[in-house]
């Protein structure tokens, strides 16, 4: 058994409690939460006292891209129909190999444990975050992505991504599943969005998918203009014209049925919102990654306000550089009320459930994961509120998202296990996959200027 206690801690689905204590079992679920005081101490429990800190669930990243964690800082400043084949480009000129993405999605999952992150729903086309998660003893959601924009290339592209989900589930564990991610419509015919929706709703599969993202990803849906759609005809794939919005085509191809994660929603409008919200679809918010793109910032309030139920996703650090849902919840709330004009919008214990409880919901864990609640599985991070630019203390959850940042999480379990903690070095079980990450940077580095990174 361990026992924790700290001066905060957020059970997110009840109050605050000033001085808190919480007991984890020989299961690895909760068996006790409340005032220090209150919970039992048994003898035989190991007691882990974090002092000037907040204890919460760990936290819940609904979107990143694992593999792509050696391409931090090799994409800034790109217009999006350029970003993506720069991506592209690298990944096939660097050579990358299955042992590289391996190594990437280690390296995410260093990381995301370091910012207090426990949980990860992972979208990405080489499926590296299944071993690494599991690797890594952290819980997730591995979304296999497929593309395919010419419809005739749906049957073959179905065909290989039952392929690999049919590989990938057989090592599914407890903590880890498997998904499927038809990418975006500027990469997925109506066709192959059909067939995703038919194979994801017979297989029980949960489903993602990157929508409504971009201006350029509209004009191609909408009119069957803009950048995207000349890149598609000049591989002699035709763009007419698809749907009234790109919410609208998720409904028709029957993608909206499965309850999908539906990531980015930057260009919707009030048919698109009550669309999301009638179907029960989630959503995933990224709003660095959107602001660093240039794409613009997603109407969150109003799809809050509509029923709709949305959490934080970093993206990947390709796009964002930097994997701090601390911080990602910060600029949602910062980017809503400069948008809206408002002092109040996205409260410091909404962004908390966004973050917990919420994003738990959206990847249908909320059972088991995002409160502190006895009976739940030990899913826990603690924040250290001792520095400086954290003390003093007036609200623990205006505290995390405004004073603290990632790098003062000192402690991340899993089901009871830990996976972090601040009191133990950690340089040597990272040295070696470090080294790897250099190469593979310097690698792609070459890739990209012809030299190798600094």
């Amino acid at each position: 058994m361990i026992r924790l206690s700290a001066a905060w801690l957020l059970p997110v689905t009840a109050p605050p409690i000033r001085g808190g204590a919480l007991l984890v079992d020989e299961r690895g679920r909760i068996a006790a939460v409340g005032p220090d005081q209150v919970v039992p101490q048994p003898d035989d429990a190991e007691r882990i006292d974090l002092g000037e800190a907040a204890l919460l669930p760990g936290l819940i990243n609904v979107h990143a891209h694992p593999e792509l964690a050696a391409l931090r800082g090799l994409l800034d400043d790109l217009p999006f129909h350029e970003w993506i084949p720069w991506l592209n480009r690298l990944k096939r000129d660097a050579a990358l190999t299955a042992e590289d993405y391996d190594v990437a999605a280690r390296w995410t999952c260093v990381e995301a444990l370091s910012a207090g992150i426990t949980t990860l729903a992972a979208t990405e086309d080489s499926g590296a975050a299944l071993d690494a998660l599991r690797a890594a003893g952290m819980r997730g959601v591995a979304y296999r992505e497929v593309f395919g924009p010419a419809p005739e290339q749906a049957d073959d592209a179905l065909a290989k991504l039952r392929q690999k989900v049919e590989d990938m589930r057989a090592r599914e564990t407890d903590l880890v599943r498997v998904g499927i991610s038809p990418h975006a419509p500027y990469t997925v015919s109506d066709r192959l969005y059909r067939m995703a929706a038919e194979y994801a709703r017979a297989e029980g599969l949960p489903l993602a998918t990157h929508a409504a993202e971009a201006d350029a990803e509209r004009r191609l849906v909408t009119r069957g203009e803009g950048p995207f759609a000349e890149g598609l005809r000049k591989r002699g794939i035709a763009t007419p014209p698809r749907a009234r919005s790109t919410i609208a085509l998720l409904r028709e191809t029957g993608v909206l049925d499965t309850q999908p994660l539906v990531i980015h929603c930057v260009t919707v409008d009030d048919d698109d919102i009550r669309m999301l919200a009638d179907h029960g679809a989630f959503v995933a918010h990224c709003p660095v990654a959107n602001a660093r793109l240039g794409h613009g910032i997603a109407p969150v309030a109003e799809m809050l306000d509509a029923g709709v139920t949305v959490a934080v996703g970093t993206d990947s650090v390709a796009s964002n550089n930097r994997l701090d849902l601390l911080e990602e919840a910060r600029i949602a709330q910062v980017v809503q009320r400069g948008r809206l004009r408002s002092h109040d919008a996205l409260p410091a214990d909404q962004l908390l459930r966004m973050i917990t409880i919420d994003a738990a919901r959206v990847l249908g864990l909320d059972t088991r994961i995002g409160s502190l609640e006895i009976g739940k599985d030990a899913d826990i991070c603690a924040v250290s509120l001792a520095g400086a630019h954290a003390w003093p203390v007036q609200d623990p959850a205006v505290a995390l998202f405004h004073q603290a940042r990632g790098a003062d999480v000192v402690l991340a379990m899993v089901q009871g296990r830990i996976l972090l903690d601040a009191r133990r070095a950690r340089a040597g079980e990272i040295a070696a996959l470090e080294a790897r990450m250099r190469e593979l940077a310097a690698r792609l580095a070459a890739a990209r200027y012809g030299a190798p990174a600094s």
